[in-house]
């Protein structure tokens, strides 16, 4: 069965909730599954590299069934073979690839050549999609909390902070309006400068973070996603209006349209003590205003 030869294009950064496409390929799944292939989806699969933020759900839709998508990830093509998941050995972008959003549906898997409807879940999408936004602001916020804890020159953020989210993150989790992010604070991090007894007092660094979210949200602020193409292999970058400034991360995922979709943003901290390391974990909770929520 032949393999698609370019890039899906992805219709999701625009904040398309439904999309028409051609099925390229469909490729059973051990467990009964499918993993469908369309030329064109808005369906937001998982990173297989950086898993932040999980994947949409929704249905599709052909002349002849209706089958849920229970999920979506990213899949690599080379020298004929495809890998799913977990299974793809490389990031997405490198070169010598073609890589495709593969919907996992249950049910029966269409034709190769008909035209597919798909359906996001706007609900999740759209709590996500605040989440995410959330997450960004929130590492910014952390590392503005933590700006006066380093002893060396080291590596600023968007904001032109050290950036103590980019150097300590071991992991980020994007949940419904909000998200989990954890943080290894061990050697290689004090060897960069950065000084461990300024979490002695988490209620003071959460604070600080919360003071500057507060400020964020309350001069609400464009939110948007910039991209050089529409393939999923096209850079993207998130942007960000905030007092005086614009920031930019680069970023695949989906965001709100404006900071003024949010009541609050909110960090908590905790800590914890592992083997020859400190861990951190900051959980982001966002609230969104009544009018946001319909």
């Amino acid at each position: 069965m032949t393999l698609p030869h370019a890039d899906t294009v992805v219709l999701y950064p625009a904040g398309a909730l439904d999309s028409t496409g051609i099925v390229l390929h469909v490729e059973p799944l051990a467990d009964g599954r499918s993993a469908v292939i369309l030329d064109r989806t808005a369906f937001h699969p998982i990173d297989t590299a950086w898993p932040d933020q999980p994947a949409d759900r929704g249905v599709l839709r052909t002349d002849a069934s209706e089958v849920p998508i229970v999920d979506a990830v990213t899949g690599g093509i080379q020298d004929g073979a495809l890998l799913l998941g977990e299974d793809l050995p490389v990031r997405t972008g490198t070169e010598g690839w073609v890589f495709v959003v593969a919907h996992i549906i249950e049910g029966v898997a269409p034709e190769v050549g008909t035209e597919a409807h798909v359906t996001v879940d706007g609900e999740l999408r759209s709590a996500l999609s605040a989440g995410h936004t959330a997450c960004h602001l929130a590492s910014l916020a952390l590392d503005g909390a933590l700006a006066e804890a380093w002893t060396k020159e080291t590596p600023t953020d968007a904001l032109g902070h050290p950036a103590f989210d980019a150097l300590a993150i071991s992991e980020s989790r994007i949940v419904p309006h909000g998200s989990v992010d954890r943080y290894r604070i061990g050697k290689s991090l004090r060897r960069k400068g950065f000084t461990p007894a300024a979490l002695d007092d988490l209620d003071a660094v959460a604070a600080r973070a919360n003071a500057l979210l507060a400020d964020w949200v309350g001069a609400g602020g464009d939110v948007r996603i910039e991209r050089e193409g529409e393939t999923l292999t096209a850079r993207r970058t998130w942007v960000c209006a905030l007092p005086g400034t614009e920031v930019r991360i680069p970023c695949g995922g989906t965001h709100a349209g404006d900071l003024g979709e949010f009541a609050s943003i909110e960090v908590a901290l905790t800590r914890s003590e592992g083997e020859g390391a400190l861990e951190l974990v900051m959980t982001t909770t966002a609230h969104l205003r009544e009018a946001a929520t319909v």
